[in-house]
């Protein structure tokens, strides 16, 4: 794997660093400046036509890296969630047989794959719930919502969402993130509700879930994509990239 990243931010920086300890890691090529560590799979992007992928972490102007990408004929991970790139790049990147992945980051990205995971694990679905942490000044009403420790149970409102789930935001302010899935099922002993979630250093868990997309890139279909369109093997690259996750369930017998 060649990947090309342009690091704009302490995520793209970190991502980076993920990156450099994957095992399939070829070259990795920083855009626009020399490499300062002695790694002999850093060097400074020359050609972009040279790599399998470009990633970015910049959010103000997303759009710039997915013209790179297209022009040097290769696939893109942003981490930004990509609000009207699709309409205006995915029939290139499709045209193109590229893949760009946009939303690798934990709210568009972790948060989701959790709850795909815990859906696969039988019984019939009754309820799924995701919620993650912007920061922000916490609130003191609305639904609660338990993160894993250091960052605890916090208090998050409902933001609009894609069928099939419930989404919350939780106001933080801080250093720390979290993200977590809740999935009630009804099985042949009962109801039973699982709840998985991760919490660490803000920049840590972006960092895990951008470097996460660049990993599994590979099984995307070519066009745009996010990362619950493959969410199994988009959580099995953050798990294998170093996220932790915390887990457990309670049952109610029939």
């Amino acid at each position: 794997m060649r990947v090309a990243i342009d690091p704009r931010s302490e995520v793209g920086v970190r991502a980076g660093r993920v990156l450099l300890a994957e095992r399939s890691l070829q070259v990795l090529g920083l855009l626009g400046r020399a490499p300062k560590d002695r790694d002999t799979r850093l060097t400074q992007v020359r050609d972009l036509a040279d790599y399998d992928l470009l990633v970015s972490d910049d959010t103000e102007d997303p759009a710039a890296a997915v013209r790179m990408a297209l022009q040097a004929g290769i696939g893109c991970v942003l981490f930004d969630d990509g609000d009207g790139i699709e309409a205006a790049y995915g029939e290139q990147f499709t045209e193109q047989g590229t893949t760009l992945l946009v939303g690798a980051n934990l709210a568009a990205g972790v948060a989701p794959a959790l709850a795909s995971h815990e859906r696969t694990r039988g019984g019939t679905i009754l309820e799924v719930t995701i919620a993650w942490t912007e920061p922000g000044s916490p609130i003191r009403r609305g639904e609660a919502i338990p993160f894993p420790d250091p960052v605890g149970a916090r208090w998050a409102r409902e933001r609009a969402t894609e069928p099939g789930y419930k989404a919350f935001v939780a106001p933080l302010s801080g250093e720390w993130a979290a993200a977590m899935a809740r999935v009630t099922s009804a099985t042949g002993g009962g109801v039973v509700t699982r709840v998985v979630g991760v919490a660490d250093l803000a920049v840590h868990l972006e960092a895990l879930a951008l470097a996460a997309g660049a990993i599994s890139l590979d099984v995307f279909a070519p066009g745009v994509h996010r990362p619950a369109h493959a969410a199994e093997v988009y959580l099995a690259a953050a798990l294998q990239a170093g996220l932790d996750v915390a887990a457990y369930s309670l049952e109610t017998s029939a």
